[in-house]
């Protein structure tokens, strides 16, 4: 199959790996920030292809994982009321909240079902005109545009029963926390393809030059991710830190104007809490005043609901690259995909759910 055969071409992924070996004269740190990317490592043994000094963490790339547990919460009070339809994605079904998931609510007959686009939560509005429809609207830039586009054509059909509980987070500001934090000891970002599809390279170019770190947009196939690895680390070694994209066949510099230009019609930028991690400024979306009839925070008033996570989960420190899934003493025992402490198990992006599949298959 075109653009996914040639990436995952066993030959051509070690001889990338050799090259790496070759270039590698001291010990790096680069992340991926993205549960895509997380997977694809994991799942194809990229890691062990990689010299020894050369260590691979995991970023808060997996807009499951970093959405908070009381987002999670409100969710499940909205969800809980006889006159709502909740609809929202799969993967957010099972995502722990304080001391229930959206499918126990489901379970005990509340109206929760599994859409597969927003403009799925837009048509159950116009069919229900008795219940009041709410969508949650959970993501990167990358899912961004589409859940705009809902709330635009919903105001634009006059629909007074449809509304968003929205959780969206920005990926710059992610990574501009990780840098800024005494702790780090990332100095490479793999960035993650889709969202840059969307926004473009420009709002990387000050994070790379401000902190010298290289930047290296990537895609999500085998070779695309040893490819990125190998340009970041030749970046490393030659002292230099600037953006450069390895998903070229995908990702333009300017992203995609249409795209960008209903986020900016819809949403607006403010402080948004992370799993995990707490609240980075000027990290997330939500709808802007003139759609505030459609925010179902607002409307269903739980903006007050806060939450605790367990103590036992770890899921911040492996959302910022400083500890791996494994070291985790809940991994695998109290913390499982049936029995989940936090989002990064349950997620099919998470790095917690990557580690339980995967490195038992490649032990």
């Amino acid at each position: 199959m075109r653009y996914v055969d040639e990436y995952r071409d066993r030959a051509k992924a070690e001889k990338v790996a050799a090259q790496i070996r070759a270039v590698t004269t001291r010990p790096w740190t680069i992340m991926e920030i993205c549960g895509g990317q997380t997977h694809t490592i994991v799942k194809y043994g990229i890691e062990e292809l990689l010299p020894e000094t050369l260590s691979l963490v995991h970023g808060p790339g997996c807009p499951v994982c970093v959405t908070p547990v009381e987002m999670i919460d409100k969710a499940i009070a909205i969800a809980s009321r006889d006159d709502v339809i909740f609809t929202s994605f799969g993967d957010m079904m099972r995502v722990p909240g304080t001391e229930r998931d959206l499918l126990s609510v489901k379970a005990d007959r509340g109206n929760v079902r599994m859409v597969y686009s927003p403009l799925d939560a837009v048509k159950i509005a116009q069919q229900h005109a008795d219940k009041r429809i709410v969508f949650f609207a959970v993501g990167f830039e990358t899912t961004a545009p589409p859940n705009a586009m809902a709330v635009v054509q919903a105001a634009k059909l006059g629909l007074k029963n449809f509304s968003m509980l929205v959780s969206h987070v920005l990926v710059p500001p992610a990574i501009r926390a990780i840098l800024g934090s005494p702790g780090n000891r990332v100095q490479g970002f793999l960035a993650a393809g889709h969202v840059c599809a969307v926004m473009g390279t420009d709002e990387y170019h000050p994070l790379a030059s401000t902190f010298h770190v290289p930047m290296v947009v990537t895609g999500f196939e085998p070779l695309d991710l040893l490819q990125g690895i190998a340009m970041t680390v030749l970046q490393l070694e030659q002292g230099r830190s600037v953006v450069e994209n390895e998903y070229a066949r995908v990702v333009r510099p300017e992203g995609n104007p249409a795209a960008k230009n209903i986020i900016r019609e819809a949403f607006e930028v403010v402080d948004r809490q992370w799993r995990g991690i707490g609240t980075i400024p000027m990290s997330g979306y939500r709808l802007r005043d003139r759609y505030a009839a459609f925010d179902a925070e607002r409307i269903f008033h739980v903006e007050g609901i806060s939450a605790r996570e367990s103590p036992l989960c770890i899921a911040g420190e492996v959302l910022q690259g400083k500890k791996k899934p494994h070291d985790c003493p809940a991994f695998g025992k109290e913390c499982t995909p049936e029995r989940p402490l936090g989002a990064p198990m349950v997620s099919s992006e998470g790095a917690c759910a990557a580690y339980f599949h995967f490195r038992k298959t490649l032990s």
